[in-house]
């Protein structure tokens, strides 16, 4: 008979497949032996025919192997059984994932149902199916399989020699966990079984290194992402057991009120200032020995106790000696530690976690990595029974430290909060901070950083001042430089408007010689910049070309420029550091910069002062879209001239609709032509 089979045809009824070979045989046909006769196949061409040839016979051996192996008898059978499975998978002519795939199910479910294996059965399977593995991700149950392996096993020649080229490619070419939660599970155990060796974390930070690669840049753009889930992963299950034993975790407020238990929740309590006195210590012990354990937070210059009760209110107000209420520099002197709940993890926990703490500390130190690193880590995404935490947040102030350290805007400013009103690493290792534990040094080099780079200084700075005043100031009197600087900028562009406030900045500046050395060049900027607003003198004025930044401000120290309107600087040299003058020009509204030096760093500090600027002409200077995004803030702007600059069409977009009154621009010769 010919045409289509009426009944369909069992793969494991099928007793052989062959290729028609005898003399006149039917064109591109296969013989398909069954029980009780035989039937033909025949296909279109020849290349069709050894498809359905070795796909047949594919079909065939793995329905064997899956009768085979589903009733072990003699495991030394079955170890035979699998390789001759394996060999069959990696010979096949067939591309697909299911040839291999298929195998290695075949074998996850045979473990999974067996588990009275010895280890060395286990290390022979391993081994066996190691072939398999060099191309493809491990089922769930075999990661399980392979999970167990790693925790009974550490040591085993099998984890270094087969599981590490697994786990490298899971690194390399897995694009979601959330997907294949085992993949990361079965990570996380070889990193930590790699922790087990001899060598402990030098292992691991080989192991880190191999995935990056021996270049500056890693080639493997998953690599990060997925080091980093892993070890978020790992850093939450340490601290597992410890949220769900709690029915209501505390807050991050809560938590800087040093909140432990349920019971002992209460709104906000207030501060009150205890001055020092010699009988500190013995009050400390009296207080500590109390029913109650009142917080006591020290510094070297202020010692502040959470009010708990009216008893010890009582004693607080005897040592004080009076009811008045402290003073304004003390209140804003105050940076309180904050007391961080006492967490205590099982061994294997705090094993965890200084090994995965220790990787992200690695991931760090690589430039390449690091804008990404920051990027993924800005949210904060630990819990919040980590951040209270102090082993972790003492060990995470390594990358903290990284972070505030590497001269990328990309990195440093991942320091700051992704949105108002949530905390960001700059807050929560600022002095007053949940995980604060100095005296603010890393605090100082945060600020110094944010500010040589900040987009708006003026904004920081009055962010600063709402928020870390105190903190600020008490840094300053111990004659931190970065603090004072700030100080004197606070007071320089008019941040602070309580004249009490300025005056206790003022003292906290001249309580030290730089301090008093800054006010003073202060204080001398301020009698030139009077001087200089004084109004008279010419409404227009061109700087010879070949002028320098020195030039410019020896003119504008020689006279009264309160009325200059229009101030030409092309074809001169002036650079970015003319821009302190520039700000100091009340009634500037053109200003011609025309192929000059002058780069983004100027163009910030105009945007934030010379909001009254109408024409402004950048014409073959260096800036680019970093500086130009800045100008979005002078909605005076009317015309604007960006010829052969590197504007980009997508931040003149953005210009043009944050600019109403723009009315001429010329952006030939750029990317927005």
């Amino acid at each position: 008979p010919t045409g289509y089979m009426e009944n369909s045809i069992s793969y494991s009824a099928i007793e052989d497949v062959q290729l028609l070979s005898w003399e006149n045989a039917p064109k591109y046909c296969l013989q398909l032996t069954i029980p009780g006769g035989t039937v033909l196949l025949q296909a279109a061409n020849s290349y069709l025919r050894d498809q359905w040839f070795h796909s047949l016979q594919w079909k065939k051996k793995i329905y064997k192997y899956k009768k085979v192996l589903s009733n072990p008898s003699r495991w030394e059978v079955v170890l035979k059984e699998i390789r001759t499975l394996v060999d069959m998978a990696l010979t096949s002519p067939l591309q697909d994932d299911s040839i291999h795939q298929a195998p290695l199910e075949i074998v996850s479910k045979l473990l999974s149902e067996n588990n009275n294996l010895t280890t060395q059965d286990h290390e022979s399977i391993i081994v066996a199916i190691a072939p398999l593995l060099e191309n493809n991700h491990p089922p769930p149950d075999l990661c399980e399989f392979f999970c167990k392996h790693c925790r009974e096993r550490p040591r085993s020649m099998v984890v270094i020699e087969v599981f590490t080229p697994v786990v490298q490619r899971i690194l390399k070419h897995n694009m979601d966990f959330g997907k294949c939660p085992r993949l990361r599970l079965f990570t996380q155990e070889y990193i930590l079984a790699l922790n087990e060796l001899n060598a402990g974390m030098e292992v691991v930070k080989k192991f880190i290194h191999s995935m990056h690669g021996p270049t500056g840049q890693c080639p493997h753009p998953r690599v990060l992402p997925n080091l980093v889930a892993v070890c978020l992963a790992a850093i939450y299950s340490c601290y597992e057991e410890f949220i769900n034993s709690r029915d209501n975790s505390p807050s991050l407020k809560e938590i800087r009120n040093g909140c432990q238990q349920q019971c002992d929740r209460k709104p906000n309590l207030p501060l009150r200032l205890l001055h020092t006195s010699p009988d500190l210590v013995s009050q400390e012990a009296t207080l500590t020995e109390s029913r109650l354990k009142p917080v006591i937070v020290t510094s070297s210059e202020i010692h502040v106790e959470v009010e708990r009760n009216n008893t010890a209110n009582q004693k607080m107000t005897a040592n004080v000696g009076n009811d008045s209420e402290p003073n304004l520099i003390d209140c804003l002197m105050v940076s309180p530690t904050c007391s961080t709940m006492s967490i205590e993890l099982s061994a294997q926990a705090d094993r965890i976690l200084g090994c995965y703490v220790e990787i992200l500390k690695m991931l760090s130190d690589y430039d390449d990595w690091r804008p990404a690193l920051a990027s993924l880590l800005q949210p904060i995404p630990f819990p919040k029974e980590a951040l209270a935490h102090e082993k972790f947040t003492k060990e995470l102030k390594y990358v903290i430290q990284r972070f505030a350290e590497d001269p990328r805007q990309e990195v440093h400013s991942c320091l700051l909060s992704v949105r108002a009103g949530k905390d960001g690493w700059f807050q929560l290792y600022s002095p007053g901070g949940v995980a604060c534990d100095d005296d603010g040094e890393l605090f100082a080099s945060m600020v110094h950083i944010l500010m040589g780079s900040c987009y708006k200084t003026k904004k920081f700075l009055l962010s600063l001042a709402e928020n870390k005043l105190g903190p600020c100031m008490l840094l300053a009197l111990r004659g931190n430089q970065t603090m004072v600087e700030i100080l004197c900028l606070m007071l320089e562009y008019n941040i602070i408007d309580n004249n009490d406030t300025q005056l206790q900045i003022i003292s906290t500046l001249e309580s030290t010689d730089v301090g008093k050395r800054m006010y003073e060049q202060l204080c001398d900027r301020q009698r030139e910049l009077k001087e200089l607003q004084r109004k008279g003198g010419p409404t227009r004025l061109t700087l010879p070309s070949k002028s320098t930044d020195a030039d410019l401000a020896r003119l504008l120290s020689s006279g009264s420029f309160g009325n200059l309107e229009n101030l030409s600087l092309a074809f001169t040299n002036v650079t970015s550091a003319c821009a302190e003058h520039l700000i100091k020009l009340p009634s500037l509204k053109q200003l011609n910069l025309w192929s000059t030096q002058f780069g983004d760093a100027g163009l910030r500090l105009l945007s934030e002062h010379l909001t009254m600027l109408q024409v402004l002409n950048l014409c073959e200077t260096p800036v680019t879209d970093a500086g130009l995004l800045a100008l979005s803030s002078m909605k005076s702007l009317c015309s604007l001239n960006m010829n052969s600059t590197k504007l980009s069409a997508d931040t003149y977009e953005d210009l043009k609709a944050k600019l109403p009154n723009l009315k001429e621009v010329d952006v030939r010769y750029t990317e927005a032509w």
